[in-house]
């Protein structure tokens, strides 16, 4: 077997020089025999350079008519295209796109040569713990984020720390408690008038490890806040999803999906939801939860991915030291003796990023990624027709508690 020279599948043999066209098609100069190909000398691939520049740079011309780009961050000029650097391979399908990143990258390393000014992401749960370090990945990389906080306080907090290391990063605190549903039809009027376009929504506030307890609206807590919420808010959003496509929108669930207990004959509100009499097991009810995620971001794809709107669910990594265990001095102790072993809070939020801002997946919705790589669901996550009965249930519940008002926003109809 032949080894080859280096370990990057982009490094050139000598002789050869990568440029740019005007209309950003690479193509690969060999100075020896002074010919000129599309597809690179070792992977025998066409590139094309699209999108933005980095942040910090700016494209001008000479007198003369030539072209240089200028980085204001670092102070240099150079003829060179940086947009080189982030060159996107052509693709086929999603099982063409080569692995960039895995489970050491972080959030920012994502991101780097990306410039997201004039983009806006929401976060939930965006003052602490991954949804934090997901807001301060987007925000360094230029991307207006409006930080989705049960507790305005705290957020306010979140912003400042930010603002000490970007000191003009565009960041805002809106409440949304999740426990609410007349919270998250606040938060998403608020919002909507505030902003008047999404192109990012992150999911990723959740709870974790909660006795048997019950929102004011009648639901168990962890079912409505790391589902039942999401869920309406990604209604109530939808237009402006679609206003502003491509869109995204990203579900925090986790590998713990494979062990939810849910399926077609079970699926009801009160197995859902069980109600204080019923029987409760906090892993299994969280599980179901994570599952919930899944079949969501997949139903949502089926929905509105021909509106623009692409869907992604992402497992963060495992046992990470974000809080989630926060509610059980037994789960704490667990995730302080893994902490060594498991990923940064940065490296927890590189799924999210990925799938936020990836130029690689902006084809592709309906996926499910981990280490930043789409890989397979549980069978169950891609059961559709699951997924549409979760969808119904779902609906039925929020119309139950707050009837036909729940999607009476002044933003648009929404796409049940």
């Amino acid at each position: 077997m032949d080894i080859p020279e280096t370990d990057s599948e982009d490094e050139m043999a000598p002789g050869w020089e990568e440029r740019c066209t005007a209309d950003g098609f690479v193509f690969y100069a060999h100075h020896a025999t002074q010919t000129t190909q599309w597809q690179h000398p070792r992977t025998n691939k066409k590139k094309k350079v699209t999108g933005e520049l980095p942040y910090g740079w700016e494209r001008q011309i000479t007198e003369e008519g030539k072209v240089f780009f200028v980085d204001h961050v670092n102070h240099k000029t150079t003829y060179t295209d940086p947009r080189l650097a982030f060159a996107e391979e052509e693709t086929r399908s999603l099982g063409d796109l080569r692995q960039r990143f895995d489970s050491s990258t972080t959030g920012v390393q994502v991101l780097h040569g990306r410039d997201l000014t004039g983009r806006v992401a929401v976060v939930t749960g965006g003052n602490a713990g991954i949804g934090f370090e997901t807001v301060r990945s987007l925000a360094y990389h230029g991307c207006t984020v409006v930080m989705a906080c049960r507790d305005v306080a705290r957020g306010e907090s979140a912003v400042a720390r930010i603002h000490t290391q970007r000191p003009h990063a565009a960041l805002h605190v809106l409440q949304l408690d999740l426990a609410s549903l007349i919270s998250v039809k606040n938060f998403a009027h608020a919002f909507s008038l505030q902003f008047g376009r999404c192109d990012i929504l992150i999911l990723n506030a959740g709870v974790f490890g909660l006795p048997h307890a019950h929102t004011s609206d009648g639901f168990e807590v962890m079912f409505q806040v790391n589902h039942l919420s999401h869920f309406y808010l990604c209604l109530l959003l939808q237009p402006l999803l679609a206003k502003s496509a491509p869109a995204r929108v990203i579900f925090v669930s986790c590998e713990a999906h494979r062990f939810a207990s849910l399926d077609v004959d079970s699926l009801r509100e009160e197995v859902l939801s069980p109600s204080p009499r019923s029987p409760f097991s906090s892993t299994t009810s969280y599980c179901n939860t994570k599952l919930c995620n899944v079949l969501c971001a997949l139903e949502m794809q089926r929905r509105f991915g021909d509106q623009g709107i692409n869907s992604y669910a992402v497992h963060p990594g495992n046992a990470v030291a974000s809080g989630l265990a926060r509610h059980w001095w037994g789960y704490r102790l667990l995730f302080s003796l893994v902490q060594p072993f498991t990923k940064t809070l940065q490296q927890a939020c590189a799924s999210s990023v990925f799938c936020a801002a990836s130029n690689d997946l902006a084809r592709y919705g309906g996926v499910y990624v981990n280490n930043c790589v789409p890989c397979m669901p549980s069978a169950q996550a891609m059961d559709s027709v699951l997924g549409h009965r979760l969808w119904v249930v779902s609906l039925k519940m929020i119309e139950g508690v707050l009837g036909q008002r729940a999607f009476n926003l002044c933003i648009g109809s929404s796409g049940k």
